[in-house]
């Protein structure tokens, strides 16, 4: 057995299935961060997303169906299976996460806490 199957059970064994890890873009500004990720062939039905204390996990499935009436003749593709963990911030409102997904990309919108945020301080003149 050679190295490269050695790692792919490992990776079978830890998930039932080999996964592939979504490239990810993460971009933050004063009120949060977005994250993008590419999960294509992944429709809304195949993509679970799950926030516990601070660890953000997001798992997916392709969904690339041979159109119905036809039948594959030779088929390279196979359904890949996405897996991504990150760990998030204190600062950040896991309880305001919201998620879109269009065209194969995944947009994760997570605010920070207000008390995290820049604001404005007034000045009273004495």
């Amino acid at each position: 057995m050679n190295e490269l199957d050695t790692l792919a059970r490992k990776d079978k064994a830890g998930y039932g299935e080999a996964a592939l890890t979504p490239p990810v873009d993460v971009v933050e500004d004063s009120t949060g961060i977005t994250l993008y990720a590419d999960l294509p062939g992944v429709s809304k039905d195949k993509l679970r997303l799950q926030v516990e204390s601070d660890t953000l996990t997001i798992d997916a499935e392709s969904d690339l169906a041979v159109p119905e009436g036809l039948q594959s003749s030779h088929a390279e593709v196979g359904l890949a299976r996405f897996h991504r963990v990150f760990t998030l911030s204190r600062e950040l409102d896991t309880e305001k996460v919201s998620a879109e997904l269009a065209n194969g990309v995944l947009t994760l919108r997570i605010p920070k806490v207000e008390q995290a945020q820049p604001r404005r301080i007034d000045v009273k003149v004495a």
